[in-house]
């Protein structure tokens, strides 16, 4: 991304977390100063991020990393470890192992845990699902939200509210932003988002297609 590209999306996100502060917008500000490499700025976002959403396991991770980089390594490990156990809660695979590796980097013990929600929900019923981003069972989607393995992923690991929450928090994005779906730029600048605030990457996505394609 160029520089004015980058500048205007840390202006709309200054713009929304002045309007409106969330864990998620704070945390999509942080990415962008990091992006920016206007690191004590990114620190400081995604400590607001955890702040108003303590479950944010991503901003844990994005955070401990510019401490590592600064050399604060007490501050990373204590982060690190609040992180690890956050991720763990709530089936966040991705982060859990980023964060675990960096734990081993700084030679930090990796937390001991409890077999997760995730583990213990095996009995769930057809029409319940674990959710990834409350770490609680709720309510199936009816149908996949979106076409292909990206609506798959959601509709395997997130319940009704949580998809309805980030509707609410798509209109404002797509308002925010003036985002135009007939730009493919624009939609995937909007997928970028959504899979912020839910909290998975591309790569997961990719991940869990090859395992059910392999079951």
């Amino acid at each position: 991304m160029d520089s004015e590209m980058l500048n205007q999306r840390i202006a709309q996100w200054e713009k929304m977390v002045a309007e409106a502060p969330d864990g998620m917008s704070y945390f999509s500000l942080g990415n962008a100063y990091k992006e920016a490499d206007r690191d004590e700025e990114a620190a400081r976002a995604f400590r607001k991020a955890i702040e108003y959403d303590n479950n944010l396991s991503r901003a844990y991770q994005s955070l401990a990393q510019l401490l590592i980089k600064a050399d604060a390594k007490d501050q990373a490990a204590e982060v690190l470890t609040k992180g690890y156990v956050v991720a763990s809660r709530h089936g966040d695979i991705m982060p859990k192992r980023a964060m675990g590796s960096l734990l081993e980097k700084i030679g930090v013990p990796i937390p001991e845990l409890a077999p997760t929600e995730e583990e213990a929900a095996v009995e769930l019923g057809d029409d319940a699902v674990l959710d990834r981003r409350t770490g609680q069972p709720g309510p199936r989607l009816p149908d996949q939200p979106l076409r292909g393995p990206l609506g798959k992923f959601i509709y395997d690991h997130y319940s009704q509210p949580t998809w309805q929450q980030w509707i609410g928090q798509g209109t404002k994005v797509i308002n925010e932003l003036r985002l135009d779906f007939s730009n493919l730029e624009h939609q995937h600048i909007y997928d970028l988002h959504m899979m912020e605030w839910l909290g998975f990457t591309q790569e997961e996505v990719d991940e869990y297609a090859k395992s059910q394609s392999s079951d």
